[in-house]
């Protein structure tokens, strides 16, 4: 877990890139992190990209933000 990137994401990946692998340890992570099933995470674009587009089912923007925001050591001010 990288951190914030503008309105995104930043993450970081020990996988390869070829075949899939890294996608699926991105989504993986994002799972693991967010404490959601694997199936609850869906790349939707960026496949073949650095850049990916992630849904994240069942779960708010505000909710994943502040969790993924606790696993990058991010403080919140409010």
């Amino acid at each position: 877990m990288v951190g914030r990137h503008g309105d995104s994401w930043k993450l970081r990946v020990a996988a390869a890139p070829e075949r899939g692998r890294a996608n699926h340890a991105l989504l993986d992570l994002l799972a693991e992190t967010l404490h959601i099933p694997r199936a609850h995470v869906e790349l939707v674009s960026g496949g073949a990209a650095r850049d990916k587009v992630v849904v994240v089912h069942g779960m708010e923007p505000a909710q994943a933000d502040q969790l993924l925001e606790a696993a990058a050591g991010v403080r919140t001010v409010v």
